[in-house]
């Protein structure tokens, strides 16, 4: 998933349940390990952190929000 970087926001595509985690949950890129490896930090909705977790892209889905088509 080429589009993933730092910053990116996400959505977990799997339940992890060993990181008390369910498919759906948002979480931000906060560092790019190796090709493909992410580490993402979920938060709630007062900013703290509840979950810090290596991923892979295939466990996640960058989320978008802005329009994909801009140039109309």
């Amino acid at each position: 998933m080429a589009d993933i970087e730092v910053l990116s926001v996400v959505a977990l595509l799997q339940d992890l349940p060993e990181e008390g985690l369910v498919r759906g949950q948002v979480g931000t890129i906060v560092e790019s390990w190796a090709p493909g490896v992410y580490e993402v930090e979920f938060s709630d909705d007062n900013g703290r952190t509840y979950a810090m977790v290596a991923l892979k892209a295939g466990q996640l889905m960058r989320l978008h929000h802005e329009p994909a088509n801009q140039g109309a």
